[in-house]
């Protein structure tokens, strides 16, 4: 059993500060099915979140639920501007 070393408004305003920056994104679809993404976080809700992963004139969403980035099936990691 996984130890929960975070809560869900602690993920919540970790993605909040994320939101508008672009990300790499890391979805798993169980039976070793990984699909990676870069996009940005668009919108908010209570329950999930919309990630754009699309370009500016092909527009493509997908959302993700809070708890499964608490359960690890979703990873977002923030990607570094090197100027």
């Amino acid at each position: 059993m996984r130890k929960v070393n975070q809560t869900i408004k602690d993920i919540i305003s970790s993605i909040e500060a994320l939101k508008g920056h672009p990300i790499k994104v890391q979805v798993s679809h169980g039976r070793k099915k990984i699909e990676k993404l870069v996009g940005t976080i668009e919108n908010m809700y209570p329950s999930v979140f919309v990630v754009n992963v699309g370009e500016t004139h092909i527009p493509n969403k997908i959302s993700c639920s809070y708890s499964d980035v608490l359960c690890g099936n979703v990873k977002i990691k923030k990607i570094e501007n090197k100027n």
